[in-house]
């Protein structure tokens, strides 16, 4: 594991223990090398932790960037073993060796500290970097001579280290070893006898290694003397330790120190060489040194945040092997070359738009492996978001909500989290928070109008799609599912519901029945949008259906009345002036605007060059002069039309008399029933009918004369007087002139005395009526108001007179 890993894992080390408090802390020890699987801790029986909060709150460990040696068993609560632990390659000679791990829950977000320390295993034996060791040495040297020997490295460490070293055989030399400040040892080998090239001028010993484990390992090195002549003199460094500090981001070749020994021989024998020996770390190649000039000069790369010092054994060596040590101590100077490290404790779920101001998003731990300044980190999130970052403790941050969140205005935030150090220059590092937004239903639906108006002809199909009402929710999914309801309502006391329906999904209304302008002409009715929601919000609308008037009544004929078994005539006086007006032919059409603009042809006639009828009016009126070769009866037929496509009509009878007096014209008044087949059995019955009605008539006609003379004296005082004589027209109820359409521009007013008889009853033309009471409004409050009116002089009135006879025929 490298030291940049084991100094994070340090630093988290230190930030829990003081979290530990709050967030609950729990330590563990295992040896190293233990199975997969094995066993490591009760974490839930520790934590105090249900098993189901480890389910419900997705536990997880989380380790940082280092490999992943341990695992959480959430059914059972406990801490397994993943991979096999190596202490040697997780933490080297660093003691103690412990694993760091921090346990996260969420809902509501927690998280708890807990250190694994790594026991060690007396699993490597001492071992010597090189195969064997050799030495010249002069047969002059002096007893007590010292040679340094290379140390045995144990990748295990304390008592598992290298403990104690032995030499065989010891006939000439013993071991000397000497405890260094580092914790190191210095191994000397000590001359203890005289040494003569002519008994030995080869001596091979054997230095053994050996650790203080259970069991005891050890490794050897062969060492081979070879004794030669005259060197006796070995260099003396001039300082014993050299101190030197070089910044971390320094190019190769940079000059750290130079290292001075020397050599009391002369010539050859005090020439001095300088060796690098040994150096912490086992990074021998970053460094060199010049053999001759003994300059330290730095040959590779050097990291702070891997090691932040380094020691250096310099051998001062002359050609007889004689040689001195001396250390160089370089401290390194930090620089600030790490960016912040951000790391995301839980990644953020779905935030719902109601939640409150304070709300914990999720947490961020920072990291800078730089020390001093240049490892503090200040953290911070971008502008015009509703969030902030929050410091709960040393490089921890809560992501927490702060102001109002709304889905349909933003749906999702991105979240820019930066992360500076305090070093100069500063450096920094960003990350990017995708929150998304999840929906509440909070959005009324509205509809695109603020009322509906439609239009439908009359005579629908029933089942007849009218329209559509359209209403859009802004919250999302389910809430903004909208379904339409139809709200419950009357129209002129028939629930809406018999009128009309409306489609739940697409909010189409349907006609239910047929609909008839001449009983309904619009009618109003809410509609109801309500989206699927907890609770449901719904909003209403107004609608208004407006009927269409169709072509689909006929006209039909007020006046004169049509009987089965009666005819009615009209009596011209043959001294009838051109333009004499012999009657009005009243009618009137219950359908609306042009669908009611009535016009009067004369279909047929007795003779067509007598009579004409008024096209608007329908006024009957002479074209000529009556004269004496005038047949007495005159039928007409006028036909009434409507201005709808295609046009409706009626057809009228009307029977003229032109006669001057009574008994003319019952001469001709019996052929007026000519047009039908009688039985001869009824002749006897005809002629005992006709002289009954013949006394009855006379009678009748001197009670009518004298009632009419009166009436005439009294109107004449009337019209003299300037009063109106209150006149009651008579029309079929529920007719009327709606709007002035046009349907009876000219109302005309008559007076009719009737007797027993109706072949003798008496109608005089008045004047016009200047307001209809005709009306079709089943509630009765429309009346018709426009008529035409027409004034008339006495002298007029007086001339228009005529009499009805109405003839039964039995």
């Amino acid at each position: 594991m490298s030291d940049r890993t084991m100094a994070r894992q340090v630093l988290l080390f230190i930030c829990f223990l003081s979290l530990g408090s709050v967030l609950g802390q729990v330590s563990y020890s295992i040896p190293e090398e233990m199975a997969k699987g094995s066993l490591v801790g009760n974490i839930a029986q520790d934590l105090g932790l249900d098993f189901k909060r480890l389910k419900s709150g997705k536990a997880r460990i989380y380790t940082g960037d280092s490999a992943e040696y341990i695992e959480l068993n959430k059914d059972r609560g406990v801490l397994l073993i993943k991979e096999r632990i190596d202490r040697e390659a997780l933490c080297g000679q660093t003691t103690p060796c412990a694993l760091h791990l921090q346990i996260t829950l969420e809902n509501p977000m927690e998280f708890y500290s807990v250190t694994i320390e790594i026991v060690d295993v007396n699993d490597n034996a001492p071992m010597f970097s090189a195969k064997e060791t050799k030495f010249d040495i002069s047969e002059l040297s002096p007893t007590g001579s010292k040679f340094i020997l290379e140390t045995a490295a144990d990748d295990d460490v304390g008592i598992n280290g290298v403990q104690s070293y032995l030499l065989n055989p010891a006939d000439h030399f013993v071991l000397k070893t000497q405890d260094m400040p580092d914790g190191s040892k210095n191994v000397q080998l000590i001359l203890q006898k005289p040494l003569d090239r002519e008994i030995h001028e080869h001596i091979s010993l054997l230095l053994t290694a050996v650790d203080g484990g259970d069991p005891q390992m050890s490794g050897t090195m062969p060492i081979i003397i070879t004794v030669e002549d005259a060197n006796d003199n070995a260099p003396v460094c001039f300082l014993p330790v050299y101190k030197t500090s070089i910044a971390e981001n320094s190019p190769k070749g940079t000059i750290l120190t130079t290292v001075k020994a020397s050599d009391a021989d002369q010539g050859q024998n005090g020439k001095v060489e300088y060796y690098i020996t040994k150096s912490s770390g086992g990074t021998t190649n970053i460094f060199e040194i010049d053999r001759v000039e003994g300059v330290l000069k730095l040959s590779g790369y050097i990291d702070y945040e891997k090691n932040k010092h380094f020691q250096i054994d310099v051998q001062a060596r002359d050609p007889g092997r004689h040689s001195d040590t001396c250390k160089v101590i370089v401290d390194i100077i930090d620089v600030n070359d790490n960016q912040p490290v951000i790391n995301i404790m839980s990644k953020p779920s779905a935030l719902s738009e109601d939640s409150k101001a304070g709300t914990v998003v999720t947490m961020l731990n920072a990291q800078d492996s730089d020390s001093g300044d240049n490892g503090k980190v200040q953290c911070s999130i971008n502008d015009n978001v509703p969030f902030s970052l929050k410091s709960t403790a040393n490089n921890f941050f809560s992501l927490v909500t702060d102001g109002d969140l709304d889905r349909e205005r933003v749906s999702e935030f991105n979240v820019s989290v930066t992360c500076a150090d305090e070093g100069v220059p500063s450096l920094s590092s960003s990350v990017i928070l995708s929150l998304q937004i999840s929906d509440v239903n909070d959005n009324v639906p509205v509809f695109e109008k603020i009322s509906y108006e439609a239009f439908v002809q009359e005579n629908n199909t029933p089942g007849l799609s009218i329209f559509t009402v359209r209403a859009e929710d802004a919250d999302f999914n389910q809430n903004a599912r909208l379904s339409y309801i139809l709200e419950d309502s009357s129209v002129n006391g028939v629930p809406v519901f018999s009128l009309v329906s409306v489609s739940a999904d697409s909010g189409v209304i349907h006609a239910v029945r047929s609909f008839d302008y001449e009983q309904i002409k619009y009618f109003h009715f809410r509609v109801k949008a309500q989206d699927g929601g907890s609770p449901p919000l719904s909003s209403n609308v107004n609608v208004k259906i407006i009927i269409q008037d169709q072509n689909d009544n006929a006209p039909q004929v007020l006046y004169p009345v049509q009987s089965g078994g009666s005819v009615v005539a009209e009596i011209v006086p043959r001294s009838a002036d051109v333009g004499y007006l012999v009657t009005k032919v009243v009618a009137v059409d219950v359908d609306s605007g042009q669908n009611a603009w009535l016009s009067y042809k004369l279909q047929k006639a007795t003779d067509r060059a007598l009579f004409e009828v008024g096209l608007q009016n329908g006024e009957i009126r002479t074209v000529r002069q009556v004269t004496d070769k005038d047949a007495v009866k005159q039928r007409l037929a006028v036909v009434v039309e409507d201005n709808g496509q295609p046009s409706r009509s009626a057809t009228v009878n009307v029977n003229v008399a032109l006669a001057d007096s009574f008994p003319e014209v019952l001469s001709e008044f019996t052929d007026f029933t000519h047009d039908k087949e009688y039985n001869d059995n009824l002749t006897f019955y005809l002629v005992l009918a006709l002289a009954v009605v013949s006394f009855l008539f006379i009678v009748s006609i001197i009670a009518i004369l004298s009632v009419k003379c009166y009436r005439w004296r009294r109107e004449r005082m009337f019209y003299k007087s300037g009063a109106n004589l209150p006149v009651i027209p008579y029309y079929p109820p529920l007719y009327a002139d709606v709007g002035g359409t046009g349907t009876l521009q000219h109302v005309y007013n008559y007076d009719v005395c009737r007797t027993t008889d109706s072949r003798k009853s008496d109608l005089k033309y008045v004047r016009p009526c200047s307001e209809s009471i005709i009306s079709l409004d089943t509630s009765g409050t429309q009346t018709l108001t426009h008529a035409h009116k027409e004034k008339l002089t006495s002298e007029s009135f007086d001339d228009q007179v005529r009499m009805d006879i109405l003839v039964h025929v039995f």
